[in-house]
């Protein structure tokens, strides 16, 4: 017999409830897309309505992006200004994140590095396992920087960094790279997405090939974008940037299951 025969409550929450509860869309709205099969639960698609679920175990997705039911996790995006060290706390005594970390409100903590002089997009978040797939060169996550070097770069040079360069600690490819604009003043700027996390990785690529940096930002991180994001500004990422993020988190995931 069904446990609702025996008097006892179905366990978990309705889906549309949950849904409805992580801000997807209204109750009435989320039942809509319960019933036209967009949404997937632990990578099933689910129809019925009366579909119960455990929020703190259950992996939901909607349109094939993942939605976040824990609450307690937060994702934040920090433009990281010049001179800031990437710590929590720094034994020179140097700017730290402590102080951006202080303003979530949560332990969080940061994603990867930034030396104190390159500024950009810093992703700070309390979810171990998305940090873990964020940081580590093998799940391939890609990087943008914008650089600004001495000199005029050539296509020639381009074509080097993108077929890698041998640096002191090994060999080094930029997934691509590409000249912004024009060449102005002796400086050109330089567009470089790769997926390494080695320390001062562009700055040292960059000096290889002759054309040292001056100023050096990064503009994406995976799937998020800086934006007009100002420096020493930080906020919540999006409903949608989550979902982005989660999903990679997933992806990864499934990828390694798959290779057992």
């Amino acid at each position: 017999m069904s446990p609702d025969a025996w008097g006892e409550p179905p366990s978990g929450e309705r889906l549309q409830k949950v849904l409805a509860a992580a801000g997807v869309a209204s109750r009435r709205v989320c039942e809509q897309y319960i019933v036209e099969g967009r949404i997937r639960v632990n990578g099933r698609v689910v129809t019925e309505l009366g579909t119960r679920i455990d929020p703190a175990t259950d992996l939901v997705d909607v349109d094939g992006v993942a939605v976040q039911l824990d609450t307690a996790k937060r994702y934040l995006m920090l433009n990281k200004p010049k001179g800031v060290v990437s710590s929590m706390s720094d034994e020179n005594g140097r700017p730290d994140l402590a102080r951006f970390a202080a303003q979530a409100g949560e332990r969080v903590y940061n994603v990867g590095r930034l030396d104190a002089e390159t500024t950009g997009l810093l992703v700070l978040t309390n979810d171990g396992e998305l940090a873990h797939v964020l940081a580590h060169p093998s799940f391939g996550v890609e990087k943008t920087y914008l650089a600004t070097v001495r000199g005029v770069v050539t296509a020639q040079t381009l074509r080097r960094l993108r077929q890698g360069v041998e640096l002191d600690d090994g060999p080094i490819a930029a997934d691509r790279a590409r000249i912004v604009g024009e060449p102005s003043g002796g400086r050109t700027i330089v567009e470089v997405t790769l997926h390494s996390g080695r320390n001062r990785i562009v700055r040292r690529m960059l000096a290889e090939v002759g054309h040292p940096v001056i100023e050096l930002v990064r503009r994406q991180f995976g799937p998020l974008h800086l934006g007009s994001l100002g420096a020493g500004r930080m906020r919540d990422l999006t409903k949608v940037e989550v979902g982005a993020l989660l999903s990679l988190v997933r992806d990864a995931a499934a990828s390694r299951q798959d290779s057992r």
